[in-house]
């Protein structure tokens, strides 16, 4: 496998992840392992170093890898966590276990249509960033009573943190945390590579892991 690691190595690598969430005193966080920008491959190095929840960004990439025979006999469950549009939402249906992104009523209705019942994530706006899509903090419950109103089933919310380095994420998660636990949900996700203790620390319980596991993307 050109330029992916070795099973030990991303085993190694998750066990390293793992350490990092204990000793902020997460506990239960689920690792969500992203393999954007990585062949198909990817998947058989996860799931045999003991990852099952997968992530994508592109609605390509994620249908492709899904779709391929000995990545589906794996099992993995796939998450989609990149901004979604919606004439996409009919190609991914077939695939996703775990819609993170779900932003904008006209989504909510797409999903619903094409897959009813699906568990979903609302994406919150943390930090202004244009293109990184969420809505609004104050438009969450009524997003989530959206969600429930047509039958979807919202495990709890997702946001992206700041880009710029310089730019403390945690007050960003923070507020997440507090709409989740105000909504009464069960999930929070939040936190990657860079920043994941940080939002651990503020009550994440699902974190997204690509570059710390698999290297640099090939592609």
């Amino acid at each position: 496998m050109d330029g992916l690691p070795s099973v030990e190595e991303v085993g190694e690598r998750l066990a390293g992840i793992r350490e990092r969430i204990a000793v902020v005193g997460g506990r239960d966080v689920t690792v969500v392992g992203v393999t954007k920008g990585h062949p198909v491959e990817v998947v058989e190095l996860a799931v045999a170093a003991g990852l099952t929840e997968l992530g994508e960004n592109y609605a390509q990439e994620l249908v492709a890898k899904a779709a391929d025979p000995a990545a589906r006999a794996l099992g993995p469950h796939w998450h989609h966590i990149g901004r979604l549009q919606r004439n996409k939402v009919r190609l991914l249906a077939p695939h996703v276990a775990l819609w993170q992104t779900v932003d904008r009523v006209e989504l909510v209705a797409e999903i619903a249509r094409r897959a009813p019942g699906a568990a979903v994530l609302v994406q919150v706006a943390t930090t202004g960033e244009v293109g990184k899509g969420g809505c609004a903090a104050a438009e969450v419950p009524a997003l989530v009573d959206a969600c429930g109103d047509t039958g979807l089933r919202v495990r709890g919310l997702m946001t992206v943190g700041p880009t710029d380095p310089e730019v403390a994420p945690g007050p960003g998660f923070a507020e997440v945390r507090r709409l989740v636990d105000r909504l009464g949900l069960e999930c929070c996700s939040m936190g990657m590579s860079d920043d994941l203790e940080i939002a651990v620390g503020e009550g994440s319980t699902m974190i997204r892991i690509g570059r710390a596991l698999f290297g640099p993307r090939t592609a």
